[in-house]
């Protein structure tokens, strides 16, 4: 049995920051983390053309800046190097391996009991603390929805996870499910290299381009959000045009709203609508079910497909192993109050990283988490 002050659960970008920021305050934690490495997403499952999509000051982890000549969007290679060198100059020494297998309040005790698997060691490993840091992410499970048939079909199927360049699906014809960033981005790449694209958009969704979002979210610092979106679609419709014709429809809400109530993301063209606008990429509307190689959408077009790509997203895994937790996350492993109340629960009970604000709402959380801890702790010591 260990007992400790903070357990952080996750060594993503959430927990690393959330491991710095009460380092600041010499406050004593211990971080564990089921994958061998921190941020694996970012390690082991990201494509290889992803950059991070917003400029880099809106992408800092707390108290340490990028390379000054670091370019002003950050490739995934410079991300990781980045998250290496964060773990490097905090001291953050990770428990790898360990998945936790389940937490409970002890009412008596007023403290977390954590029981974990050491993986590497195939024992059980138990904590308590008296704080509990929940930063194992909004994306720790894929999401593949369910399509009737799918299971038939004989081609590659993957999720955007696995997904790492089109070279192997040269003359193939492709279908990516899921028309956010990964998927928009995952279409342009499987034709970049020769597939015969198709991708699936159900939803209305904002196309913006990188510089737009940057302008967007410096502007929101000084302006409604309301007359921001009226800039920034404006200004979209003049750079893309009508996009309706080609099976793209934009939200009555503007990007900025969408993104402040849902946590959707405006899509960042990367040439995608281009070669859509070309007809080089074929816009499909919903699936209805599969049968082999064919897929009929519901529009009754029927078209066969060598691989599918599934950029659907992921789910939170938090609720599976933390009992006690209504206080804070809802059914779906996500928090119950509302972005910017979302980060705190009762008993001790903290989320960093699962408001869906990336980067910088990562930052916001831990900082507000290192607070939080730092006062309590001030009040018991009174």
């Amino acid at each position: 049995m260990e007992n400790v002050v903070v357990l952080i659960v996750g060594v993503g970008p959430a927990g690393l920051a959330t491991a710095a920021c009460l380092s600041q305050f010499s406050i004593p934690y211990v971080i564990v983390e089921r994958e061998s490495c921190n941020a694996s997403l970012w390690h082991n499952r990201a494509y290889d053309r992803l950059k991070l999509h917003l400029a880099k000051e809106f992408c800092e982890l707390p108290h340490m800046s990028y390379p000054l000549d670091a370019p002003t969007y950050i490739p995934k290679t410079l991300f990781v190097k980045y998250l290496d060198d964060y773990v490097e100059r905090f001291n953050i020494q990770p428990k790898y391996l360990t998945s936790v297998e389940s937490s409970t309040f002890d009412n008596d005790e007023k403290c977390w009991s954590i029981v974990a698997h050491d993986m590497a060691k195939s024992t059980i490993v138990r904590f308590t603390s008296k704080f509990l840091v929940v930063a194992s992410g909004e994306n720790s499970a894929e999401n593949i929805p369910m399509i009737p048939g799918l299971q038939s079909f004989p081609g590659d199927v993957i999720h955007s996870s696995s997904y790492k360049s089109g070279k192997n699906y040269s003359g193939m014809n492709a279908l990516v499910v899921g028309s956010g960033n990964s998927g928009m981005e995952i279409a342009y790449d499987l034709a970049a290299h020769g597939a015969n694209t198709s991708v699936v958009i159900r939803s209305p969704i904002h196309v913006m381009t990188k510089e737009l979002i940057r302008l967007g979210m410096t502007l929101a610092r000084r302006l409604p959000l309301n007359l921001v979106d009226k800039l920034l679609v404006m200004a979209a419709n003049l750079i893309f045009g009508d996009l309706s014709r080609y099976g793209i429809r934009r939200p009555k809400m503007g990007p900025m709203i969408v993104k402040s109530k849902t946590g959707r993301s405006a899509v960042i063209d990367v040439g995608t609508v281009g070669l859509i606008k070309k007809g080089i990429i074929k816009v499909q509307g919903s699936i209805s079910k599969m049968m082999g190689d064919i897929v009929e959408f519901q529009c009754s077009k029927k078209i066969s497909f060598d691989v599918i790509v599934f950029a659907t997203g992921y789910k939170s895994t938090a609720n599976i192993w933390l009992k006690n937790g209504e206080s804070m996350l809802n059914g779906n492993g996500l928090p119950i109050k509302e972005y910017p109340n979302h980060w705190k629960g009762e008993n001790g009970l903290y989320c960093a990283g699962l408001g869906r604000r990336g980067l910088a709402g990562i930052a916001a959380d831990a900082k507000n988490i290192a607070n939080d801890i730092k006062s309590v702790i001030g009040d018991m010591s009174d």
